[in-house]
């Protein structure tokens, strides 16, 4: 597995130490990250007492070489209305951020690293 896009989750089990994960996070030669995942982080962190640790934390991971910061853009917007307009028709909700989540990874061609199992609602999406 070359490249990937982890979602807000795999971040916290790899900093809680989960063996799964971090094994996964190894072989991986490049680990996509996107903005909505750090606006996720950086929500929680200021609702808990560690805020500038957790923010130093999460600056060194994303200084690493091997993290990509993936922005969003029209082009994501486009795969965000597609991908919504399919879960609709399906009547099947997915949580608002992991729809944009899921439009990166769709954008950029690269399989999804979760532990969240709503996003096997979004077809054709490429899961870890």
């Amino acid at each position: 597995m070359r490249q990937l896009l982890i979602d807000t989750n795999i971040y916290s089990y790899a900093l809680k130490g989960d063996d799964n994960v971090v094994e996964v996070l190894k072989k991986a030669e490049k680990i996509g990250f996107s903005v909505i995942s750090i606006g996720e982080l950086l929500s929680g962190f200021k609702g808990g007492g560690r805020e500038k640790k957790n923010r130093e934390e999460l600056e060194t991971f994303l200084d690493s070489p091997r993290v990509v910061v993936y922005s969003v853009n029209e082009d994501t917007s486009e795969f965000y209305a597609e991908i919504l307009h399919n879960l609709r028709k399906i009547g099947r909700p997915v949580p608002t951020n992991d729809i944009w989540i899921a439009a990166v990874a769709f954008q950029n061609g690269l399989r999804l690293f979760t532990k969240d199992t709503h996003f096997k609602e979004i077809s054709g999406l490429s899961l870890v």
